[in-house]
């Protein structure tokens, strides 16, 4: 055992074998997030420990939330059909992806500004990620430097949010490849920033302004503002958006935060030509919810899509992102189908598996864990997602992932 594993012991994980059993009492977890037993759970905790502004920029939606109720609901439309006498002593949680194999068919979304909700929030979360064997996408619209956070986590995919101005897309290409990502994932569903009324609501904007009712937020949060917000300030400095452009960009509190993120509204699919064109690694398009836009982007080189409604955060009355897992599958080819949105329990990954994904992507939650436990806690519910699934997989007659299909579900509500 190594001095770090002595001073900073990994939870222990329940061993997936016959009988996985009672999870709390099979994996020890952070003090702070003592009573969790699955990943909504953290939520509550998240929402005592940030202060109102930060807490519902990341819970909350656009509009009516309609996109966000309907990302959870839409589970409930499938039932399963386990199959007895399979014996599943065997089975095993791990699946490849773009030819690497991980422990598990479920990442990290990536999410923005992780920095300012968990301190140094992104590279908790990749090393975690690293660490958990899963994988995780580091987003574009982050507080620390890329380049950090690679030499961190070799395997992070890093996640971009481009305007439609050619120069700048391959300067940014280019600095991503040099510091050594070999995914880069193009988010295409934000031609223009989204009517977030919570965010009015909650106190959030950007840019972000030290009023009184923010700094009485942290006064009364001082777990934040202490742990996170003052420790960054006192050894980093001034937040900044590190990744948008190749260099350098605006910090938080400035006033130039909306200008820096224009020109979304101009790019169209001559851009993915020309980043098919200079990236020589993995290609993934995210904000994908039509077969038609994933026979496009499969025809323009991505060697992936990610099915996703940006956690009901842009188009309110999006559909679900499981909805058009089927149809994006039925055109994919060998293009590979992810999909992420509402994904909390172990079955709601199996559900998606089946019917025609690939992997998954979690957001909301591992943020919550990386505020409240750290880096930890972030492990912990890796570690609970994992146990659900082997579970599931028992329990449904599956010993491999790639087992799964139409076969194991039924359409048992919403089906018109």
């Amino acid at each position: 055992m190594t001095t770090a594993e002595r001073t900073n012991p990994r939870p222990k994980v329940a061993s997936y074998g016959e009988n996985p059993g009672d999870v709390s009492r099979q994996q020890s977890c952070p003090r702070r997030m003592r009573g969790v037993l699955a990943l909504e759970d953290v939520e509550a905790m998240a929402r005592r420990h940030l202060p109102r502004p930060i807490f519902g920029y990341v819970s909350g939606a656009s509009e009516t939330s309609a996109s966000y109720r309907d990302n959870r609901a839409v589970f409930g439309e499938w039932g399963f059909r386990p199959r007895a006498l399979v014996g599943v002593s065997g089975r095993s949680t791990q699946t490849t992806l773009f030819g690497r194999q991980y422990g598990a068919p479920f990442g990290l979304a990536p999410m923005g500004v992780s920095s300012l909700v968990a301190y140094r929030g992104d590279l908790v979360l990749a090393r975690a990620a690293r660490d958990g064997d899963v994988a995780m996408i580091m987003s574009g619209s982050s507080l620390i430097l890329l380049e950090d956070v690679i030499a961190e986590a070799p395997g992070s995919w890093f996640q971009a949010y481009l305007p439609g101005e050619p120069e700048r897309i391959a300067a940014l290409v280019d600095r991503v490849a040099r510091a050594g990502f070999k995914t880069l994932v193009l988010t295409v569903d934000v031609a223009v920033g989204a009517n977030r009324e919570n965010n009015v609501r909650n106190g959030y904007q950007t840019p972000m302004k030290l009023g009184p009712k923010l700094i009485w937020d942290g006064i009364t949060h001082p777990g934040w503002s202490l742990g996170n917000f003052i420790r960054t300030i006192v050894k980093h400095g001034m937040p900044h958006f590190e990744n948008s452009y190749a260099t350098r960009g605006v910090p938080v509190l400035s006033s130039k935060v909306v200008r820096e993120f224009g020109r979304r509204s101009h790019l169209n699919w001559s851009h993915l030509q020309q980043i098919r064109k200079q990236w020589q690694g993995t290609l993934v398009v995210k904000g994908i919810l039509t077969a038609e836009d994933a026979k496009r982007s499969r025809e323009e080189g991505a060697d992936g899509v990610i099915v996703s409604n940006h956690g009901g955060r842009q188009l309110d009355g999006a559909i679900a992102p499981l909805r058009a897992v089927p149809e994006v599958a039925d055109v994919a080819g060998d293009m590979t189908v992810m999909v992420d949105g509402g994904f909390r329990r172990g079955t709601d990954v199996v559900k998606a598996l089946a019917l025609g994904a690939s992997f998954v992507f979690v957001g909301r939650p591992f943020l919550y864990a990386a505020a409240v436990g750290g880096e930890q806690g972030v492990t912990y519910l890796i570690d609970l997602l994992k146990a659900e699934i082997d579970r599931d997989m028992a329990l449904l007659g599956v010993n491999r992932l790639d087992e799964l299909g139409a076969q194991h579900l039924m359409r048992i509500a919403g089906a018109g």
